[in-house]
């Protein structure tokens, strides 16, 4: 499993970042430009060559961390074709998914009242892990209860924890996700969660931005309790690409970038990797190139004058959250 490594003068190690497929394993997605970064034809065909494309993009680059999740369309089921392939691939790549949301557009991108539902109860439970081992052809490394907050009854379902004590036991490392302004909260509510008087959860995937620093204390929590600690949303949905990232608000962004000779897009991921307690930080991209720019992350080491100067991007917690909710399904 990854773990953290120091970022050093060159920056740190490509070992420290994954590729999620959000954007690619079904045709509708709220990433902002969706309709330069995708084929004018949202076909399964075309967006799995997409997804297999990238895949072995970041594969050879040393790329060792997949993400994906039951919600995500069509994309357990291209990973685990690009892994069924690809034997080199599925033996040295760790992979995470995530249940509890059901995907419902239809295979859709706009024109739909509501693409995921979100339920964390136990008959979703045994019905979404059966389908994720069958997409993936194999349990994934990683198992997260999708989108957890603090009310969800992931925190509290005594039948719901013995199930997932129970895959623990089979080797899964299980954790939840997180989302909202109260991901802090949910954080600290699961690191109280026991199973037979031992933790129940041990990996955790927060969104983590210039935007929205909020959850970086109860993050740090978690990896100094031996959680594995997964940064998504590093991009803050493409707001914070050099597309994008364009009005006085991100001017700092800007000047950071243009001194260090980076994109704004690999150095959002870099601050999120120089945070101690992030292990691992997600690339959401779409397109080859912007994978190429996003992974660049790498070899950028970002001074730590230039972290605190770009403090001041933070948002409240509420008003991120609330511009996340507002961005269009496209």
């Amino acid at each position: 499993m990854p773990a953290a490594a120091a970022t050093g003068p060159a920056g740190p190690s490509i070992a420290r970042f994954g590729l999620g497929t959000a954007a690619v394993g079904r045709p509708g997605y709220i990433t902002l430009g969706r309709d330069l970064d995708l084929p004018a034809e949202r076909t399964v065909e075309a967006l799995r060559e997409r997804t297999h494309a990238l895949l072995d993009a970041a594969f050879a680059a040393g790329v060792r961390y997949f993400d994906t999740a039951r919600s995500y369309g069509r994309a357990e089921e291209f990973l685990g074709g690009w892994l069924a392939a690809r034997p080199r691939a599925a033996a040295e790549s760790v992979v995470g998914s995530k249940w509890g949301y059901t995907y419902t557009a239809d295979w859709r991108a706009s024109g739909v009242p509501v693409h995921e539902v979100k339920e964390h109860a136990v008959a979703v439970f045994d019905r979404q892990v059966e389908e994720t081992r069958a997409s993936l052809g194999r349990l994934p490394d990683v198992y997260l209860v999708h989108s957890v907050t603090p009310d969800s009854p992931a925190l509290t379902d005594p039948a719901l924890h013995e199930r997932l004590a129970g895959l623990a036991a089979e080797g899964v490392r299980v954790g939840l996700s997180t989302s909202g302004p109260a991901q802090g909260e949910a954080v600290r509510a699961a690191l109280a969660v026991e199973f037979e008087g031992r933790p129940l959860f041990s990996a955790v995937q927060s969104t983590w931005n210039l935007l929205e620093t909020s959850a970086a204390p109860a993050l740090a929590e978690a990896h100094a309790a031996g959680w594995l600690v997964v940064v998504k949303e590093g991009m803050a949905n493409r707001r914070l690409a050099d597309r994008y990232a364009t009005g006085p608000d991100t001017a700092v962004l800007r000047e950071v970038a243009a001194r260090t000779g980076a994109s704004c897009d690999a150095l959002a991921l870099a601050a999120a990797a120089a945070q101690p307690w992030a292990d691992l930080v997600l690339s959401g991209a779409a397109t080859a190139g912007q994978l190429a720019s996003n992974l660049s992350a790498a070899g950028l080491a970002v001074a730590p004058s230039d972290l605190a100067g770009l403090a001041v991007l933070a948002e409240p917690a509420e008003a991120y959250w609330r511009t996340r909710a507002a961005l269009p399904w496209a």
